[in-house]
């Protein structure tokens, strides 16, 4: 299908990729993106938003440690064409930046979770625990719900989470994306109609959330 209107598509990925000093050492989960990206730009829409968090920041800004930055430099590589990173994911900068971005772009958010508002909690820079102020959060979730026309979400490996980006883009619209597709038709036939015999490998950095399965 093919986009009638020139509209922004906020898109929510997971970028997040392990990194050693800076450079990426996985470009794995930024791959699995680009077909949805190319899709949304192929069939007509004015401009790909796409939003994401990297690591546990738990609210802080950490540019040094936590910058998807180099993200925008590897997926400009895998579209073969250029990414425009803005420092923040919220604010007026922000919203200005993609009332009218140029047609085919691709902008690519600061990290969510610079700020305590996506998660609703984090710490502050002694370590302390902090949650976030419910105003503070609505403001949040208002400014992202700016950024674009139709929200799509791509972003399996979190759309389990009451997250602002998950949950608090107020847009009349909302569509998965390939990989969120992708995955749920995984998940279906696992669940559903698996093949017998089948080996079951479990991995990841919650293990006892997965023995319980």
């Amino acid at each position: 299908r093919t986009i009638s209107e020139p509209l922004t598509l906020p898109l929510v990925v997971d970028f997040n990729v392990p990194m050693k000093n800076n450079q990426i050492t996985n470009n794995q989960r930024i791959k699995a993106a680009v077909p949805s990206i190319k899709y949304c730009l192929d069939s007509g829409a004015k401009s790909v938003v796409l939003m994401s968090h990297l690591g546990r920041p738990d609210g802080v800004p950490m540019p040094d440690k936590y910058s998807l930055q180099p993200v925008a430099v590897e997926l400009k590589s895998l579209l073969g064409k250029d990414v425009l990173f803005l420092k923040d994911c919220v604010g007026p900068e922000v919203e200005k930046a993609c009332a009218d971005p140029a047609a085919g772009s691709v902008i690519l958010l600061e990290n969510l979770r610079f700020h305590v508002e996506e998660e609703g909690k984090g710490k502050d820079a002694s370590g302390n625990k902090v949650k976030a102020e419910p105003t503070k959060i609505e403001a949040f979730r208002a400014s992202l719900s700016k950024l674009g026309d139709v929200y799509v979400n791509d972003a399996f490996g979190t759309a389990h989470r009451a997250h602002s980006s998950m949950v608090g883009v107020n847009l009349p619209k909302k569509a998965g994306g390939f990989l969120m597709k992708k995955e749920l038709n995984y998940f279906a036939k696992a669940l559903e109609s698996p093949e017998r015999p089948f080996l079951a490998i479990l991995g990841g950095y919650r293990e006892l959330f997965k023995i319980m399965l």
